[in-house]
């Protein structure tokens, strides 16, 4: 029996090409096969011309059952290839199922290594230059998503926190605001939503709790929510441009906004 192949776990990041690790880029670039999610973009994939690749996505309202699927492709993949790379959005440690895919490398003797990525919430605070802590205003973040397994029931209580960063919010946006202001949030609560973080296509809005509450419509990539006090506008702070991106500041309720 040959020997088994080695697996990586790699956080592409939020979306840019060149906000992925050294590290990541270096082991794609030496890649036999990349198993890749749905978000990630054909320029991170060009990174690794020469391995065969494998788009495993999964997205929103999907079978449980296909990440067992993808368990088995990882697992069949180092016993037919040497260097293996599960190519994830983000950081593959957070709200990336990598509990699920280590556990069936493990179990199947397969050596495994996880390389980091930028979590989309630091790329957004970055892209918004908002801080998602501030000194006297906010010492607590929280990340979250209501995206749960069909076995469990729907989140019912958001974080206790003073920045609250929402994964794939947009369709989740009117729940969670009223959540919030039932558990006391002020109307007036900063909140920035922004769409497809750190890509070309990039959107930027800015808006109060209370607007939340009415909901985002449609949007054309995954949107992320920060909301608290530390999202609030520093006195000489420039408005969002369109630099990079088609922001949206400061948008009515009624204007054209966001889900995903």
């Amino acid at each position: 029996m040959s020997a088994l192949g080695k697996v990586y776990l790699i956080g592409a990041g939020p979306g840019a090409q060149d906000l992925i690790t050294l590290r990541g880029a270096r082991l794609l670039s030496q890649a036999d096969v990349v198993l890749h999610d749905a978000l990630v973009t054909d320029e991170m994939l060009a990174l690794c011309p020469q391995a065969v690749k494998i788009a495993v996505g999964k997205r929103c309202g999907q079978l449980s059952t296909a990440q067992a699927f993808i368990n088995k492709q990882l697992v069949d993949s180092a016993h037919k290839y040497g260097l293996v790379v599960r190519l994830k959005g983000g950081d593959p440690m957070l709200f990336g199922r990598a509990d699920e895919e280590l556990r069936a490398l493990e179990e199947a003797g397969i050596e495994v290594d996880v390389v980091p990525g930028i979590t989309t919430a630091v790329a957004a605070a970055a892209a918004t230059k908002q801080p998602l802590t501030k000194r006297g205003v906010a010492r607590s973040v929280a990340f979250f998503t209501s995206s749960t397994a069909p076995e469990h029931g729907d989140l019912t209580v958001v974080p206790d926190s003073d920045t609250l960063v929402q994964y794939m919010g947009g369709r989740e946006a009117i729940v969670t605001a009223q959540r919030l202001l039932d558990q006391g949030r002020r109307p007036d609560t900063p909140v920035v939503v922004i769409e497809n973080c750190s890509r070309p296509e990039q959107r930027i809005m800015r808006l109060t709790l209370a607007t939340l509450a009415h909901g985002l419509g449609p949007a054309h990539g995954p949107v992320l929510v920060m909301l608290g006090e530390a999202m609030r506008l520093r006195e000489s702070q420039p408005i969002d441009t369109a630099q990079d991106g088609d922001a949206v500041p400061d948008a009515p309720p009624d204007a054209a906004q966001l889900s995903a």
